[in-house]
């Protein structure tokens, strides 16, 4: 009997042994190395009657900043904001939540102070940014305020007619859905010819009810879920409807999301699987074979 005990003895304690390797890998990782983290990914879409001038169009996306986040402070901001303005992209869109309710270990930084460092990318380029639920939570109109006085144009339940490399073309701005009224029909309603358009709203479970009319919706929010491992995903967002629209591409009835996994954390200070990310568009006609 006591021979037989034993290797189940040595395989338990090796077992353990493994298992808090892997947690001490995790959280290294997940909390110090992947936050610290900025990465840039390219995307190329075609999209629904998208015109011969607007081609090639590059927009660069950004969203769920939460600047002062744990290993997330202004240090990181510049470092974003100067990627951003290096970018041959044509503009920034930024899809809400650029301050932080609360986060463990986390420090709050007000939306003027996050401004001003914005101001070396909206002095190169055309920055159209919406507010996220943190953003209301925290004094919507103040975070508003702040980045208008910074160059950028913020638009809750609008529309601005923009001209980007010889594409004359729309962005709508869709109010988020927890926080704000978020009145689709109204942010519309200055569409009154046939330029393409691109939507940005923060949280992607809009995405249903927004109108054909919008080459391109893009949302962010989800965060990725934060932690999502190879083959099963982002745990976080099972069961959840924020889960419907995680991050990336999507295609529904003929209409297209793009889903950015953000920057920053919140409620806990890790990204595993999902590291902040500068999100590079080019909005194509038709894609090359």
């Amino acid at each position: 009997m006591a021979k037989t005990a034993r290797p189940w003895r040595w395989r338990m304690r090796w077992s353990a042994r493994i298992l808090a390797v892997l947690v001490v890998v995790f959280l290294a990782w997940g909390c110090v190395w992947e936050p610290r983290s900025l990465v840039s990914r390219d995307y190329a879409f075609q999209l629904p009657a998208w015109p011969a001038e607007c081609d090639g169009l590059r927009v660069d996306v950004i969203a769920d900043l939460h600047t002062g986040s744990p290993h997330n402070g202004l240090d990181k901001l510049d470092t974003l904001v100067q990627r951003l303005v290096e970018s041959d992209s044509q503009a920034v869109l930024m899809a809400g939540d650029y301050v932080i309710l609360s986060v463990f270990l986390g420090t709050y930084i007000p939306a003027d102070v996050i401004a001003e460092h914005l101001r070396p990318l909206t002095a190169r380029k055309p920055v159209y940014a919406v507010l996220g639920n943190h953003d209301w939570w925290k004094d919507g109109a103040r975070v508003r305020a702040a980045f208008e006085s910074a160059g950028v144009t913020v638009l809750e339940d609008q529309a601005a007619r923009a001209r980007l490399a010889g594409c004359d073309l729309w962005v709508v701005g869709v109010g988020d859905l927890w926080e704000a009224p978020h009145d689709i029909q109204r942010a519309f309603a200055p569409v009154d010819d046939d330029r393409p358009v691109l939507a940005v709203t923060h949280n992607p479970n809009l995405f249903p009810e927004m109108p054909a009319r919008a080459a391109l919706v893009v949302a962010g929010h989800t965060h990725g879920g934060q932690i999502a491992f190879p083959g099963i995903g982002a745990p976080g967002l099972w069961g959840k409807v924020d889960g419907r629209y995680p991050k990336g591409h999507f295609i529904e009835d003929g209409r297209q999301l793009f889903v950015s996994p953000g920057i920053g954390t919140s409620i806990l200070p890790i990204r595993f699987g999902v590291p902040p990310e500068i999100s590079r568009l080019t909005l194509k006609a038709r894609l090359e074979q």
